[in-house]
């Protein structure tokens, strides 16, 4: 029992969470963006296995998640209106993840016959297309509004799920995204997962030994479209909708950036990333309309300074920790020091970023705004030149303090190994 503990303890840790998550923190909108969480870590996951796992950048992966959300829509709205047709509410994710299947295994079979530059502007052609469609196909997709249904017509299990409350639907959420991991994991370790990282990082070796490359990306882009299918039903039975932002651009960059801020070639990479994704946008379209900004500027830090994302910075420090975490306390004061030059460049951004979007943005009123709690006229120099020297000055303090926090951090690693070797 001890081993199964040690074995699966980050499974088991999870576990508890996701049951306990929605009673720590109460009320409907905690569970929505618990909820979104969910969906967002299959999708990332499904997304993953094409970009970490097999090497395909594709910009149009949404089109899954969409597809198979709106065929849900159109089930639940069939199955309201006739009581004969019957399926399960908490069955339809499997609906949709053959949703996925199906399309993923027309689509890949043209797309994978490419690799690199041309796979992606294939994936982004028929992103368009879908996107397209959805604007044209009005009765089926219904238009620029969408479709909306309503889920809750039968109760299940005896009328213990009654699925007019938010809490059965985030555990629903819950059991299928547990189950989806669970099984894209369990993927990682067959020999298909095996021989996807090998086309990945030297296709030409594969085919050598025997292999269909082309075979091989196929397969994997269609598992991965099937779990895409799966979280896209999950999502239209949360909102109980489907509508074009499903299948659109944003939705495939959005699932892109949380594979990249997370690690892409960490399987836990794509999860920490939407979960950071998620959180910040829900936390941040809360206080600023100018979000998307933030999000950008957030990608492109992540990219220029941790190219493994998240998951790699967590990672080059496991080897220390691991081998004597004492280690680690050479490194709090070094780092201190940087994530406060970061702190000061970020409150200088910050500035520059709503300043810029008081004066510009049609939606504003007028150009008074207030950061941190004080009131400034964006019209004004002042809160300019004030942000500017902020951020000036964060971006000198980061020059000073970053080549301690490196020096720090391979010194470190340095009497790490030494303690390895003996």
């Amino acid at each position: 029992m001890a081993e199964f503990a040690r074995r699966y303890s980050v499974w088991l840790i999870a576990i508890a969470l996701i049951f306990l998550l929605p009673w720590l923190l109460p009320g409907g909108a905690a569970r929505t963006v618990l909820s979104q969480i969910g969906v967002a870590i299959v999708f990332a996951l499904a997304f993953n296995m094409l970009l970490g796992q097999g090497g395909m950048l594709s910009f149009g992966h949404a089109i899954y998640f969409g597809l198979a959300g709106f065929s849900v829509v159109h089930i639940i709205e069939a199955m309201s209106d006739d009581p004969w047709i019957t399926i399960p509410i908490s069955l339809l994710p499997l609906v949709g993840g053959l949703v996925g299947l199906i399309f993923g295994l027309a689509v890949g079979y043209v797309s994978t016959r490419r690799a690199g530059t041309i796979f992606a502007m294939i994936s982004l052609g028929f992103g368009e297309l879908v996107s397209a469609m959805v604007l044209i196909v009005v009765a089926f997709f219904g238009g620029e509004e969408g479709i909306q249904t309503n889920r809750a017509y039968e109760t299940e299990f005896f009328g213990l799920v009654d699925w007019t409350k938010d809490i059965h639907v985030y555990y629903l959420i819950a059991f299928w995204g547990l189950i989806a991991v669970a099984a894209m994991y369990a993927i990682t370790k067959t020999p298909l997962g095996r021989i996807s990282n090998a086309v990945r990082d030297n296709p030409e070796r594969v085919a050598f030994v025997g292999y269909n490359t082309q075979h091989v990306r196929w397969f994997v882009f269609a598992i991965s479209g099937f779990f895409a299918g799966l979280a896209g039903a999950l999502h239209s039975i949360s909102f109980e909708q489907a509508g074009f932002e499903m299948v659109g651009l944003e939705r495939s960059g959005a699932v892109l950036f949380m594979a990249y801020i997370g690690g892409a070639g960490h399987f836990a990479g794509p999860v920490i990333g939407a979960v950071t994704i998620t959180g910040l946008e829900k936390l941040i379209t809360d206080v600023s309309k100018a979000w998307p900004v933030y999000i950008g500027l957030f990608f492109m830090a992540v990219v220029m300074f941790s190219r493994g994302g998240i998951a790699g910075v967590i990672q080059i420090h496991e080897r220390i920790w691991r081998i004597e975490w004492r280690l680690m306390k050479t490194l709090f004061r070094p780092y201190a020091k940087a994530v406060g030059a970061t702190i000061v460049a970020i409150i200088g951004a910050i500035g520059i970023v709503e300043l810029t979007h008081a004066v510009t943005s049609e939606e504003a009123i007028s150009t008074a705004i207030t950061l941190f709690w004080i009131p400034f006229d964006a019209a004004d120099v002042i809160p300019w030149l004030m942000s500017l020297a902020i951020l000036g000055g964060g971006i000198y303090l980061c020059r000073l303090t970053y080549p301690g926090a490196k020096d720090s951090y391979g010194e470190a690693m340095k009497r790490a190994t030494e303690k390895v070797l003996g």
